[in-house]
């Protein structure tokens, strides 16, 4: 998976198309991240204690990976990820500007 934690990453589909956020969580395993602040859903919770009041939580959901770009540093555009080797270390690089990614 080319996207990572703390990468800014804007929608491409869903509810929040168009906007942007910092990845907070990646799944690897099932092709999943949380972008901080967007696809929100809420939770209905049940009170805990005797006179306590239900209430409703809201927390960001997975997105699949296919529904995020990621925002390139130098060209800050929306981009694709390529793969470029070093010897033997593999480095993220922009598709547009050709930089790389950390």
């Amino acid at each position: 998976m080319k996207i990572k934690k703390d990468d800014k990453v804007v929608i491409i589909a869903g509810k929040d198309k168009g906007k942007t956020g910092k990845v907070m969580h990646a799944f690897p395993k099932d092709k999943q991240v949380i972008v901080e602040g967007l696809n929100l859903m809420k939770k209905h919770v049940r009170p805990k204690k005797q006179g306590e009041s239900g209430q409703i939580i809201e927390f960001p959901a997975p997105l699949d990976v296919s529904n995020v770009k990621l925002i390139c540093s130098k060209c800050n555009e929306a981009t694709r990820v390529g793969i470029e080797r070093d010897g033997k270390n593999k480095k993220r690089v922009c598709k547009k500007c050709k930089k790389k990614f950390e």
